[in-house]
């Protein structure tokens, strides 16, 4: 079978952009293992643990030749009105849509069947989303998909940085080849308003022309609230806004907690001032819940989650990874720094939770709005 009818069914299940790519060594296997000795993945011990499997992809998979690699818009467009009320907790547009790994791993299974039917192969490929020890990125970037910005994100131009990333590792030995599921050209206005937006990767070839990149834009490490940037194309994690609401299990530092604003679930800025996503298009092929409730709950309402209400509102999504306790403290963070002083009542029964973490913070979130209390 030829790579156009792979590229072509893997369009069909809903990805965006798809490329085959010999495996092979990651491209910034140095650099990886220098972020890893700076500590800079902080309690992200799985990183290191694996750093040999990541640094090594034929190992994921037996006779592994070809890796294909796909990349699926998340894009859900502009935030609703209120989205950015400081009694709300604000959630990063990637967890708008049900959980991804729920999504495209499927997508993949299926991929990896409609290889198979047509090969004979009785082996399964390995479909790689997020939590299989894979450098997506850096192979994105081999296959011509994108180049990696100074934020880290892969950016695909004309589709920005808003993806969910992929990969199914396969026996069979295929061309190279990469495919699109739109050949429209950017309009005038998106071009005027984002020139980056004009240049499309062609339907060949895999080396991506030496001016697509960032120039000289430094608006996502200037932007980042928490400066998390150490350096272009290097991320200080235990500074993440995403990180820090999470992957971290502990107390949030205290002199990061009044420069987290109101992010209750991951972090948008360094993609939101982006020039690549000024005129990015909106997700087709993906479901998105953009209601104010979902993306933007009131803090009021998260202090008073328990466990059962935290499983039944949040099943099914990727705010099921902080856990009810990682949920509530961070909520506790953004109601610190709300200035309202009408959360107080909210966050008082928290001083008595049976979570440590959450009496914590509630404790400090409270010292915090003491100055905007009414006076008797």
């Amino acid at each position: 079978m030829t790579p156009t009818e792979i590229l072509t069914y893997a369009l069909s299940l809903g990805f965006d952009m798809v490329a085959t790519v010999p495996v092979a060594a990651p491209r910034y296997s140095a650099e990886f293992t220098a972020w890893l000795r700076a500590g800079y993945h902080g309690e992200m011990a799985y990183l290191a643990e694996r750093a040999a499997l990541r640094l090594a992809p034929a190992q994921l998979l037996d006779d592994a030749r070809t890796m294909i690699v796909l990349a699926a818009n998340y894009n859900p467009g502009p935030p609703p009105p209120g989205w950015d009320d400081p009694a709300r907790g604000r959630i990063a547009r990637y967890a708008w849509a049900p959980d991804y790994h729920d999504v495209i791993k499927p997508r993949l299974y299926a991929l990896d069947a409609f290889i198979r039917q047509r090969t004979g192969r009785e082996t399964l490929g390995k479909a790689c989303v997020d939590t299989a020890p894979l450098l997506e990125r850096d192979f994105a970037e081999q296959a011509g998909l994108g180049f990696i910005g100074r934020n880290t994100c892969l950016i695909a131009p004309g589709l920005g940085s808003w993806t969910f990333l992929a990969a199914l590792l396969v026996p069979e030995d295929l061309e190279r080849a990469i495919a699109f599921a739109s050949d429209e050209q950017p309009n005038e206005q998106q071009t005027r308003t984002n020139p980056a937006s004009s240049f499309r990767l062609p339907a060949s070839g895999f080396q991506l022309p030496a001016f697509v990149g960032c120039g000289a834009c430094t608006r996502c490490l200037t932007a980042c609230p928490t400066r998390a940037f150490a350096g272009p194309h290097s991320l200080d994690a235990r500074r993440c806004i995403s990180y820090l609401t999470i992957e971290l299990r502990g107390p949030i530092p205290v002199e990061l907690r009044p420069l987290m604003g109101n992010w209750v679930f991951g972090c948008d800025v360094c993609q939101a001032v982006c020039p690549y996503n000024r005129a990015a298009p909106s997700a087709q092929r993906l479901t998105f819940v953009t209601d104010l409730e979902r993306v933007a709950p009131r803090l009021a309402d998260l202090l008073a989650l328990d466990d059962a209400a935290f499983r039944a509102r949040f099943r099914g999504t990727p705010l099921m990874r902080a856990k009810r306790r990682g949920l509530v403290r961070n909520a506790c963070v953004a109601a610190g720094n709300s200035d309202d002083a009408s959360l107080i009542p909210a966050l008082a029964p928290l001083l008595e939770d049976a979570e440590p973490l959450v009496r914590e913070h509630a404790a400090w979130a409270l010292a915090r709005l003491e100055g905007h209390a009414p006076r008797g």
